[in-house]
C-alpha cells in the first residue's frame, strides 16, 4: 500500500509546480508595471529617432563646430536658484546674439521632473535662463539644442546640485 501512495504524489507536484510558475510570472508582470523602463531622451528625442539619424547629428555637430563655439557659462547649478547660461561665439570669437537655444533640465533616471527653459536673457552672446528652484536635489542633465544660422547642434552636460561647481561635458 505504501508503494501505491508514492505514485499519487507526482500529479500533485506537477500541479503545484505549474501554479508556482504562474505565480512567479504574475509577480514579474506586477513588478514590471510598477517599475517601468524610462525611454532615453538623447538629443532631446526618443532613441529610435536618434539611432535612425545618428550620422546626420554627427555631421551637423561637425559643421556647427567649424563655424561656432558654444560653452557652458554658468558657475554652478544651485538647487534653490538654478541659472543656466551658454555663450555662443563664431569661429572668430565674435559673440552671436541671434541664435535659438532650447534648453531642458532633466533627471538622468526619468523625465517626470523635466524643466523646459525658454525666453533667455541675451547679453553679448551669453544666453541666460532662469530655472528657479529645482524640485529635487542631486544629478541633473542639461540638454541644449542650438540653432545658429543654418547650423544646429545638440549639447549635453551633466551636473549635480550636491557638488554645484562640478560638471561633466
Amino acid at each position: 500500500m505504501s508503494n501505491q501512495s508514492q505514485g499519487n504524489i507526482w500529479p500533485y507536484a506537477i500541479v503545484i509546480s505549474i501554479l508556482l510558475i504562474v505565480a512567479a510570472a504574475a509577480a514579474t508582470v506586477m513588478i514590471a508595471v510598477d517599475n517601468p523602463v524610462e525611454m532615453s531622451n538623447t538629443n532631446m528625442q526618443n532613441y529610435h529617432d536618434y539611432d535612425r539619424n545618428a550620422n546626420a547629428f554627427i555631421e551637423e555637430k561637425i559643421a556647427f563646430d567649424k563655424k561656432y563655439k558654444i560653452t557652458y557659462a554658468s558657475e554652478k547649478l544651485d538647487l534653490n536658484d538654478a541659472v543656466v547660461a551658454f555663450k555662443v561665439t563664431d569661429s572668430a570669437g565674435t559673440s552671436v546674439n541671434g541664435a535659438r537655444l532650447n534648453i531642458v533640465l532633466t533627471r538622468p533616471d526619468n523625465q517626470d521632473s523635466d524643466i523646459i527653459l525658454d525666453n533667455p536673457n541675451v547679453d553679448n552672446g551669453v544666453y541666460t535662463f532662469e530655472a528657479g528652484k529645482l524640485p529635487l536635489e542631486g544629478r541633473w542633465n542639461i540638454m541644449a539644442h542650438v540653432v545658429a544660422g543654418e547650423n544646429e547642434r545638440y549639447y549635453h552636460l551633466k551636473a549635480d546640485t550636491r557638488y554645484p561647481k562640478v560638471f561633466e561635458y
